[in-house]
């Protein structure tokens, strides 16, 4: 499949200049081409099928701003793209079989647009195509090792580790509510941000930037601040992202509306409507919640939607999601010492706003 953009000589990006890019949206396409031939040279399309299963994720491509975050990170610190390829590409397949397994688990109906893998495969097939993606990331990773050399590869490898490790914690929190526990008296806004810290802030925001700045020989003092800036804009992030799941053009999204409310996930929407709800809309909102998602109606899902616009709840996130924009915004600010003044600059902080104010 032919990749999305083109890539433009690498020296338009050179400190102190402005004939770059000057959004995040516009970085991304610079290097989405070189990072999705990367990722194809590591998962070539050959037989049995499933190798074309995992590539079928990966051809589809996504937004790629994980790997936009790797790219820029490192730039904005120094390092060439030769440097950033091999980890940039590594975190994009990882989103890639993640996502196939997360569509496995959930049984969602769209992914980027189109079928999700089980849906076309079914699950056994898509499950194990996941294998080939995660075997090719660290392939990648240990390439990147003899590469960079062992100190700086191996700082990289464990980073990748303790992200992917922490992620599949929050994954394992989110499932056991979803599939076992299902009962929404036991949700808490604390159940929420444990997950959101795993699964969207390290994974989604300052794990891609820390692996940027390791590729560019960056402290432990430099990851520290970016986790600080990243940690809010990820949980922002993950709030915006629960609101489009509510009101999103399903084209733009590339996903299902409602989502979230058939696989009876948590968001800060449902648990806050759930909290001022009447004792019978209490008592329904549980019982929707306690079934599985082919037991869900679509009446069931108008209920809750009805219930969340009743008590403006989507209001209410976005509230939420502003404040922790905020928290993000004074975390850049108190670091601006240890941020490089050039061209990148401006490009880093639309990046962080472009994670919570979005359409898709």
């Amino acid at each position: 499949m032919a990749s999305k953009g083109s890539a433009k000589p690498d020296d338009l990006i050179t400190v102190g200049r402005h004939d770059g890019p000057t959004t995040f949206k516009e970085f991304i396409e610079l290097y989405r081409a070189p990072v999705y031939k990367k990722i194809c040279e590591y998962l070539p399309v050959k037989e049995p099928a499933v190798h074309s299963i995992m590539r079928d994720y990966v051809d589809r491509q996504g937004s790629y701003r994980r790997p936009g975050l790797v790219m820029l990170t490192g730039k904005l610190f120094g390092a060439d793209t030769e440097e950033l390829l091999l980890p940039a590409a590594a975190q994009q397949l990882s989103e890639d079989w993640i996502l196939m397994q997360d569509d496995v688990e959930d049984d969602s109906d769209l992914r980027r647009g189109k079928p999700a893998a089980q849906k076309l495969y079914g699950w056994v097939h898509s499950m194990n195509a996941t294998n080939i993606g995660h075997i090719a990331m660290w392939r990648m990773l240990k390439d990147y090792m003899r590469q960079a050399g062992f100190e700086k590869g191996n700082r990289m490898y464990e980073k990748f580790y303790e992200m992917l490790e922490y992620t599949v914690e929050g994954q394992h929190i989110e499932n056991s509510f979803i599939h076992y526990t299902k009962d929404i008296k036991n949700a808490t806004e604390g159940l929420y941000f444990r997950i959101c810290d795993s699964k969207t802030s390290f994974y989604t925001v300052y794990g891609p930037m820390q692996i940027g700045a390791i590729a560019a020989g960056q402290s432990d003092e430099v990851l520290d601040a970016l986790e600080e800036i990243g940690r809010p804009a990820g949980v922002a992030f993950q709030i915006a992202d629960d609101v489009l799941d509510m009101t999103a053009d399903e084209k733009l999204f590339g996903k299902k509306n409602f989502g979230d409310l058939y696989e009876g996930k948590v968001t800060l929407m449902i648990l806050h409507a759930y909290k001022i709800a009447t004792q019978d809309e209490k008592s329904k909102i549980e019982a929707i919640y306690g079934k599985k998602r082919s037991e869900k109606t679509e009446e069931d899902i108008i209920f809750l939607r009805d219930m969340i616009g009743k008590y403006k709840s989507i209001e209410y996130a976005q509230g939420v999601a502003e404040e922790y924009g905020r928290k993000a915004r004074a975390a850049l600010e108190k670091y601006r010492d240890l941020l490089p003044m050039n061209g990148l600059t401006p490009v880093i902080i639309s990046a962080l706003q472009e994670l919570y104010i979005r359409k898709k």
